[in-house]
């Protein structure tokens, strides 16, 4: 068993969503959150508002996960990264769980 967190801007949530049902989970959690990214280290020609407070409504997604449907998370989500022009993408990390019940 593993622990998937996945993080993604709110405009990607459904995209999430469809993803995990491809890989067969069908059980999870998600909430909405706020993210944050400090721009004070880009240069003055990336950061486009001028601001070194940089907030977005993002979601954030908890799921067990069988060992053998974790790849296909990780696939759909590189794949739908390696499609997007934008600077946001899909962040997924998975954490082994010792003990579940």
């Amino acid at each position: 068993m593993k622990l998937v967190v996945i993080t993604a801007i709110a405009e990607f949530d459904k995209e999430v969503k469809k993803m995990l049902k491809e890989a067969k989970v069908l059980s999870y959690s998600y909430r909405d959150v706020k993210g944050y990214r400090d721009s004070t280290e880009d240069a003055v020609e990336t950061n486009w508002f001028g601001s070194e407070m940089n907030e977005t409504e993002s979601v954030v997604f908890f799921a067990f996960v069988q060992k053998q449907n974790v790849e296909a998370i990780f696939d759909s989500v590189e794949k739908f990264n390696l499609k997007q022009e934008t600077i946001s993408h899909i962040h997924a990390a998975v954490l082994s769980v010792e003990k579940h019940n």
